[in-house]
């Protein structure tokens, strides 16, 4: 009986000390805001302080939420849903329209604790495309939802519900007008030299990125350790500008755009998302790390710096570990992103030499 007691009281005794070791600093969060041709050379000073301070807003958010002892799920949706609701992100507000003037939204979100994940695709009238994810991880026995019933089961559950117009944005109607207005120049001078194989509406942004750069691989995501030890990760996009036919990018493809086990990491990706699909990207990441025994960092390298490259995929990702550390390689010439260390000290970049 006295071993018994004893056995009982070191158990407690050392789920309390991990608890307490947890809680000091033992939190972390990182948050991206899309890659592409990103330049100093083309961004108005006004315009990167804007882009700095949102970032720092969605940033400090999550954090809030991971110091007052929340959930990394909770931290993630926290940190998305302020870029959610900025027109200078493409998620949400900002998000672009589609080749039928549309705006048609995908998110995902997956805890590492339980590997449960939820995504919604092509939804229209839901004003926080993340909190729809979630709902259909916690509130159905579903991992994807996309649509009229995606928004169906998003107001179900109680979501805002918003008119498509919500989010229009000027900005974004007239980048689609841009590309419109350059594929009918392309389709005229089809025959010329220098069109090689691409085709009128071709959308293979890692390919076109420099010719046309508001072909950003615009998404917002965020990836959080909480005191508990628990990762999540989550993502959010209005996909690609002028896309056809229901085009659904790697967002809402867990595995590929989303992914979090507690055991490995926690990744969410911004880029070319046909490329991150065929190469399963974020789980490529935490299986090199699991079966390879490769860091984060040498993982998410070797993913996003060789071998998206070699398949002519761009774009990046951001990534914790279960020790807190972060990794944000990306291959473009930009990337925005952000991120707050265990030891509390905040990170915020946009180029490529920062």
């Amino acid at each position: 009986m006295r071993r018994i007691f004893y056995f009982l009281l070191l158990l407690f005794f050392s789920s309390t000390v991990f608890a307490q070791l947890n809680q000091n600093g033992k939190i972390a969060i990182a948050i991206h805001g899309g890659a592409g041709t990103i330049k100093r050379e083309d961004m108005s000073p006004e315009r990167e302080a804007e882009y700095r301070a949102k970032l720092e807003e969605a940033l400090k958010a999550g954090h809030q939420v991971l110091e007052n002892g929340g959930s990394s799920l909770n931290a993630v949706v926290a940190a998305i849903q302020i870029m959610e609701e900025s027109p200078l992100f493409n998620a949400g507000k900002g998000a672009v329209f589609t080749n039928e003037v549309k705006n048609e939204l995908d998110a995902a979100i997956m805890d590492g604790k339980t590997r449960n994940a939820g995504t919604v695709a092509g939804i229209s009238t839901v004003k926080s495309p993340v909190a729809a994810a979630r709902v259909v991880m916690e509130n159905s026995p579903h991992v994807m939802m996309i649509g009229q019933g995606a928004e169906q089961f998003a107001e179900e559950q109680g979501l805002e519900m918003v008119d498509p117009s919500y989010f229009f944005t000027d900005r974004r109607y007239e980048q689609l007008q841009r590309i419109k207005d350059t594929e009918q120049q392309q389709l005229e001078h089809d025959g010329d030299k220098d069109s090689g194989d691409r085709r009128p509406g071709d959308q293979r942004e890692g390919m076109l990125d420099e010719k046309f750069p508001d072909r950003k691989f615009g998404t917002v995501g965020a990836v959080a350790l909480d005191q508990e030890g628990n990762l999540a990760a989550a993502t959010s996009t209005g996909g690609m500008t002028n896309k056809r036919y229901g085009r659904v990018g790697d967002v809402p493809i867990i595995g590929a755009g989303t992914y979090a086990d507690n055991t490995t990491c926690a990744v969410s990706a911004t880029g070319h998302g046909e490329y991150f699909i065929r190469s399963v990207v974020a789980y490529d990441i935490a299986a090199l790390m699991k079966y390879k025994g490769l860091s984060l960092k040498e993982a998410g390298e070797e993913v996003v710096k060789d071998k998206l490259v070699k398949m002519g995929g761009g774009g990046g990702v951001i990534s914790i570990d279960a020790q807190g550390n972060i990794a944000m390689p990306f291959n473009t010439a930009g990337m925005y992103r952000a991120s707050i260390s265990p030891g509390g000290e905040m990170y915020i970049g946009i180029y490529e030499d920062e």
